[in-house]
């Protein structure tokens, strides 16, 4: 069992063998986010998503209902849809046209005649647990999941006041990172390195405000707040309010930024005047493709003059020092001469996660 005073062995972030672990026991157990119900807004849209070695079909269908679908057509095995989605009251195989509700119901096989050897009804797509919690979409490939809800503990009442399911997507920019998805999480829940790469939101926050809740192995989020300076609105280049605030926060919400990790993959940041996603889809031990969204109230999306601008600056110059980092990070990993380094007492959010992870793939061999 590694020392928990220090970070673990390099293997959990460099191997291969640890990767497919976690396909199995992280991401092929738990409830992961893959995106906002808004992706799937009307009756009829259909979006793709590839994760966990897995490609999935979510649809919202003609009664509302949103449903989720492994993209193998129940025929040949042949992927049903390609592309990032789009707009259609079936989905078609496009090898032999066997053709799908999009409740996944099989509706139309050529060739096959309904009797006693073949009914429809037998092979309709094979469904993915999928479940919404105020406007995220989460998938779970288990056969028997437990309710989202229990994995989300109490953090559906913690952050009722941002009443996220009402926000919508201001600006989007998707990232393509050179290193293991633990390390691009381990960095978001620490500020000590804010001071050294990070000036901009240094004058906007100090790194030593944050008070982080305690967590523990049984835990599935971690995180906590930091204080806005005074004289400070938000988090943009020059920290002023150009929105109205969420309008059912408190004084006291209004004067901080929540940062929790919902693991195993959203980083959810909760500011005063919008919410910040990062959505981690790992791809190998060294890559993960990082989503992020910036949310807005629709008022203020309406409002003449709304320009997200100054919050997708700010963040994305934060974003882009935080990946190279975590870059620096993952290549220092694979020498040869590493070997764990200690953990300071304003760590232990780092700490938490790595005995999370132990606990859920085990040890590695080093």
């Amino acid at each position: 069992m590694p020392d928990h005073g220090h970070t673990l062995a390099k293997e959990y972030y460099t191997s291969a063998d640890v990767f497919a672990r976690e396909r199995d026991t992280v991401f092929g157990a738990m409830w992961f986010c893959i995106g906002r119900a808004e992706d799937v807004a009307s009756a009829g849209d259909y979006i793709v998503r590839e994760f966990a070695g897995e490609s999935v079909i979510i649809t919202r269908d003609a009664t509302g209902k949103i449903n989720a679908f492994y993209n193998v057509c129940r025929h040949r095995g042949t992927r049903v849809c390609e592309g990032a989605g789009g707009h259609s009251q079936r989905l078609q195989c496009a090898y032999h046209a066997w053709t799908y509700d999009l409740d996944g119901k099989l509706v139309a096989a050529p060739h096959f005649e309904e009797g006693e050897h073949f009914r429809k009804a037998d092979y309709g797509l094979k469904p993915v647990a999928c479940s919404e919690w105020d406007g995220h979409l989460f998938l779970n490939f288990a056969a028997n999941p437990l309710p989202l809800l229990e994995q989300l503990r109490d953090l559906p009442t913690k952050f009722a006041a941002w009443d996220m399911a009402s926000l919508k997507r201001g600006a989007r920019v998707v990232y393509d990172v050179a290193a293991n998805w633990k390390l691009i999480i381990q960095n978001y829940s620490e500020c000590l390195h804010c001071p050294v790469i990070h000036p901009a939101l240094a004058k906007v926050s100090h790194y030593l405000s944050g008070q982080n809740e305690p967590g523990d192995i049984a835990s599935t989020y971690l995180g906590g707040k930091m204080d806005l300076r005074e004289g400070i609105a938000t988090m943009s280049l020059d920290g002023a309010a150009t929105r109205h605030n969420l309008p059912g926060l408190s004084r006291e919400d209004c004067r901080h930024v929540y940062y929790y990790a919902v693991l195993p993959n959203l980083l959810l940041s909760l500011h005063p005047d919008y919410v910040m996603t990062h959505i981690l889809r790992p791809i190998a031990p060294d890559r993960t493709e990082v989503i992020c969204e910036w949310h807005f109230t629709p008022d203020e999306m309406a409002r003449p003059g709304f320009d997200a601008s100054d919050a997708v600056a700010f963040w994305d110059l934060t974003n882009r020092q935080d990946w190279h980092v975590s870059e620096l990070t993952q290549l220092g990993l694979k020498s040869r001469s590493f070997t764990p380094g200690p953990y300071s007492e304003r760590e232990q959010l780092l700490q938490d996660f790595d005995r999370w992870i132990v606990a859920k793939i085990g040890p590695v061999a080093n």
